[in-house]
């Protein structure tokens, strides 16, 4: 089937082993770009996303960062969505008690209590520094400013990570998007966004394209949705087990560049 635009994860889905973008990937999106949009979507930050926009040659289209939470063109706001700096007071109130590491994140802002291990680690595979900055301090200025958190990252050893998240269920699962990407990780948003969300608005006001014309590749819980919303749901093969399940195709594993080569058996022009 024709399709008039691409959407596509990055962490495990586009990137190599290396957390790289291969050359085969970036001549693929370059042979297709002018003629069908590709579109990064992720739960990253802006500023962790666009290298890799600039390295593919589609700077001309949006960024969908934060699992559609903040949507960007040309550097213009499209769409935001946060979380109550209230809810994010309260939040890092209990990680500090639990010693948990959190991140908070505010468009291209990125604070961490310390450069600890988690804070290396996020920032290596990102390619983005943090402002090492008491959370208290972040809040009290977020505060002031009319600002809430795109989105929190909770990262610390699994015993940790399950006391917390046993606490935002309690606390927030009405609220908030709890999404455990790993034992040692919970990834934190509005419950009102999500991939499939921002695809829709973007579609309908940007693009003016219909869904069923959308190419989408995932790997994550956070991919599933939009991978059965569009017209063709693609997984790689290293995607979890219910991501494959939804997916209508399923590429070459992320290290073996899946997803470019979806796109050159599937996109001849």
């Amino acid at each position: 089937m024709p399709y008039r635009i691409v959407f596509t994860d990055i962490d495990g889905t586009l990137l190599n082993v290396d957390r790289e973008l291969s050359d085969f990937t970036i001549r693929e999106i370059l042979r297709i770009k002018s003629q069908i949009p590709v579109v990064l979507i992720s739960s990253r930050m802006p500023s962790g996303m666009l290298h890799l926009q600039k390295q593919l040659g589609i700077e001309n289209q949006p960024l969908i960062c934060y699992n559609g939470g903040l949507v960007l063109h040309n550097n213009n706001i499209l769409h935001s969505t946060t979380i109550p700096i209230e809810d994010v007071h309260k939040i890092t109130q209990q990680a500090t008690s639990i010693n948990l590491h959190l991140s908070l994140y505010h468009a291209n802002e990125w604070y961490v209590p310390n450069n600890d291990f988690w804070a290396q680690r996020e920032a290596a595979n990102t390619k983005v520094t943090p402002v090492v900055q008491n959370l208290r301090t972040t809040v009290d200025t977020w505060k002031r400013e009319h600002k809430g958190a795109h989105k929190i990252m909770c990262m610390g050893d699994e015993e940790s990570v399950d006391t917390m998240f046993e606490y935002l269920q309690q606390n927030f699962e009405n609220k908030l998007h709890l999404y455990r990407s790993k034992t040692t990780y919970i990834e934190i948003a509005s419950k009102s966004i999500s991939k499939k969300t921002a695809i829709q608005n973007i579609l309908s006001s940007h693009y003016k394209i219909d869904i069923s014309d959308a190419l989408a590749f995932g790997d994550n819980y956070n991919d599933i949705e939009m991978i059965e919303a569009v017209g063709t749901g693609v997984a790689v093969a290293n995607a979890k087990k219910e991501t494959l399940q939804a997916a209508q195709h399923i590429t070459l594993p992320a290290k073996e560049d899946g997803v470019a080569q979806f796109i050159k058996d599937h996109i001849l022009l």
